[in-house]
């Protein structure tokens, strides 16, 4: 086991490598990063131009330039901005306050789509199933932005109408700063830990609904063709009780392509999560990113891009261990 996982680390940082020397080159191809700074009225000194240019190494051939800046991120410096700020402090706030949505999002995802295609399997073709079946579609066919503007114009009026209990609503629509709670309340940690909770049910139900609806179609299918197996069914011919048949025999088989699927689509709960930041007003990854994009920031634009290449080759590596894990065969090549 302990080989397997040696070579499977050995091939992702290869493939990091290349993810970097691939993001490298598409950035430095793009133009002049200080462009904007050329266009002010009045535009900066011609000093200052040639400070800037030497601080972002713009005037070092390309492949000097990489080797800087592969050396500098491999040691935790990810460079500067255009006016100069480190770039690892401007993402340091941002990237938890995306993770805490990203995370939240996904183990909410996980356990509906096990809950619901573990149920629509077992009861196939019954009124449940149905259900569930119309209401994965449902979600399946909702831009994830628009579900985020529902839930937040739904949310706004449970707030100006509260309940006939008199119940005040626990979650809020806006996320007023970046990575703190709301000024309204106390600095403590209980009110802490309660402002983080509120700001967060919205936006991560709004990527879990998106999520769940089709991980769970994809966990009924596989359920269904486990449910249907040679050694399923003599694990029920023996006598063994139904539900160790289904968690031990039948579930266990069912979650090795499954978590295939949750490590690939993790890159896409993050992309996703750039949208429902804009809606929900959270500052996190995706506000920098498309603040990158503006301004052409590029160490910004490559920090964001190898943070979200190491998220998802992270995942696809933890993919790979569960598998030795949930099938020991699957090392032993």
């Amino acid at each position: 086991m302990l080989g397997f996982v040696l070579r499977r680390l050995l091939i992702s940082i290869l493939v990091l490598l290349a993810a970097s020397v691939l993001a490298f080159a598409m950035v430095a191809s793009l133009g002049d990063p200080l462009a904007s700074l050329r266009a002010k009225n009045p535009p900066p000194s011609a000093e200052y131009f040639r400070e800037r240019r030497a601080a972002l190494n713009l005037d070092k051939p390309v492949i000097e330039r990489y080797w800087l800046w592969l050396k500098g991120f491999s040691h935790g410096d990810m460079g500067r901005t255009l006016d100069g700020k480190s770039v690892s402090g401007e993402l340091g706030a941002a990237f938890w306050v995306t993770m805490r949505m990203s995370i939240a999002a996904t183990l909410m995802a996980i356990f509906l789509a096990l809950l619901v295609g573990v149920y629509s399997a077992v009861r196939q073709y019954s009124v449940g199933d149905y259900a569930a079946t119309f209401t994965s579609f449902v979600f399946l066919s909702m831009p994830v932005f628009w579900l985020a503007l529902l839930l937040k114009r739904w949310a706004i009026g449970f707030v100006n109408h509260p309940s006939v209990f008199g119940w005040h609503p626990w979650h809020s629509t806006i996320l007023y700063t970046t990575g703190q709670q709301s000024p309204t309340l106390p600095h403590s940690l209980f009110a802490r830990m309660g402002d983080y909770a509120g700001h967060l049910i919205l936006p991560s139900i709004s990527l879990a609904l998106i999520t769940y609806a089709s991980w769970s179609r994809y966990q009924r299918a596989e359920m269904l063709e486990v449910l249907d197996s040679d050694y399923v069914r003599l694990a029920r011919a023996k006598g063994v009780k139904p539900r160790r048949v289904l968690v031990r025999h039948a579930l266990r088989n069912a979650l090795i392509p499954f978590t295939t699927v949750v490590a690939i689509d993790v890159g896409a709960v993050v992309a996703g999560a750039v949208i429902t930041e804009y809606v929900f007003g959270w500052h996190g990854m995706g506000f920098e990113i498309v603040t990158a994009v503006r301004n052409y920031d590029t160490d910004l634009l490559l920090a964001w891009l190898m943070i979200t290449g190491v998220f998802v080759i992270g995942f696809n590596l933890l993919a790979d261990i569960l598998y030795g894990v949930l099938d020991p065969r699957s090392h032993v090549t």
